[in-house]
């Protein structure tokens, strides 16, 4: 039977890259959007043009009562689509960045990093846990910014520090039924992230790259590939792990 895995945030950026990387380690997926359907669309065709089977549903993991609906969605979904009742892999992807000193966070800018980062993917999870099979594998996203503190990324890092105690309390928690939770924290990437800044402004990308062993920073093709490996048989033993994937930045 063909593994399904559900990666939030799947439309762009990181989420995209690894949902293709699990679409080419033969995996069917499912993908949610936020608003772009018109990109969610253009991942699903790549995907179904490997010979896998894919779908995309809407969902603003910030809002945890949208979240039943959302599981029945999916229900309905892995039925019609898949064949199937339950999923294998999931990867809590999605998010966005925030830059603010913390004299100058607001309160809406706060929960918003939040409810999306933290909150989003307790709660998701939690109303996933009926449809992820036993032996299933999560993945939640963190950050390098974990483990070195910029300025400007505060409440954001506070977030993320946040995901990776709660990916540990997943695995003992899940680890019965041989449900195993890992975290990636990429380091910088150029995506579009906090509007391309990385990726778009030469001083920037130069700076993080003038930290990184290896001389630059990343690309989406040093993420999610590994994501995907990540999620194979081969790596099952791997379980409550932080897994940095930055090319040995601020080493």
């Amino acid at each position: 039977m063909t593994n399904v895995a559900l990666v939030t945030g799947g439309s762009r950026g990181l989420g995209r890259n690894t949902a293709l990387g699990i679409a080419r380690k033969g995996s069917d997926v499912v993908i949610t959007y936020h608003s772009r359907a018109d990109e969610a669309q253009a991942v699903v065709t790549e995907i179904q043009a490997m010979g896998r089977k894919a779908a995309a549903l809407q969902l603003d993991t910030g809002a945890v009562a949208t979240f039943p609906n959302f599981v029945e969605r999916l229900r309905a979904t892995l039925r019609g689509t898949f064949a199937r009742e339950t999923l294998d892999y999931l990867v809590n992807n999605a998010g966005h960045g925030e830059y603010a000193l913390i004299a100058d966070t607001t309160e809406a800018q706060f929960d918003s990093l939040v409810n999306v980062h933290f909150k989003g993917v307790f709660f998701l999870t939690q109303a996933l846990l009926p449809l992820l099979a036993d032996g299933a594998r999560i993945v939640n996203l963190s950050s390098g910014l974990t483990r070195i503190s910029v300025p400007g990324f505060a409440a954001y890092s506070a977030a993320k520090a946040a995901v990776e105690m709660l990916s540990v309390y997943m695995a003992k928690e899940l680890g019965g039924r041989g449900i195993a939770v890992n975290t990636v924290a990429p380091g910088a990437i150029e995506t579009d992230f906090l509007g391309g800044a990385v990726r778009d402004t030469p001083e920037m990308n130069r700076q993080f790259a003038g930290m990184i062993a290896l001389g630059r920073v990343g690309l989406p093709d040093d993420i999610g590939p590994m994501i995907a490996s990540l999620l194979q048989p081969e790596n099952g033993w791997v379980n409550a792990q932080r897994i940095e994937v930055s090319g040995g930045q601020s080493i």
